[in-house]
């Protein structure tokens, strides 16, 4: 369930006819490999919400983060991730026990959502140097 928040237009576009796009707070994703629980069980999808102002000031806090700044990132994701797969208690454990792929692969959803507020990214085909757009977020085969 993606979560949206409606916001009124300046008055500017209103008069031009335009509908404001609602705010997206939630982007889904698909993990490369997945999230192993105890059980064995993989996770693949999962949801990140727009991080605010606190999460990325309470991880400064940590004392793990103090000893240790490359955990300010684990600390973070951990925050704004809400879900992968039927997991939904993230906790700086589970984004821990993440293969280094699907850390990476999450530290660049995490930027691209908040900073560039979107998944989509610009890409060109090796072989026919075609220019197309991908959305990084994944789905099936074939979908973008």
């Amino acid at each position: 369930m993606r979560r949206t928040v409606s916001f009124r237009a300046p008055d500017g576009a209103s008069q031009q006819g335009r509908q404001p796009e609602p705010l997206r707070t939630e982007f889904g994703f698909e993990l490369p490999r997945g999230y192993v629980d105890e059980s064995g069980t993989v996770h693949r999808n999962g949801v990140m919400r727009l991080a605010t102002a606190r999460d990325e000031l309470v991880p400064l806090r940590d004392d793990r983060v103090r000893e240790n700044s490359a955990y300010l990132s684990v600390v973070l994701i951990s925050r704004v991730v809400t879900r992968i797969g039927t997991v939904e208690d993230i906790h700086p454990g589970v984004i821990e026990d993440l293969f280094a792929s699907d850390l990476a692969f999450l530290q660049d959803f995490y930027r691209r959502i908040n900073a560039e507020g979107h998944t989509r990214a610009a890409v060109s085909c090796p072989s026919c140097h075609g220019e197309f757009a991908v959305d990084l977020a994944g789905g099936r085969l074939g979908e973008s």
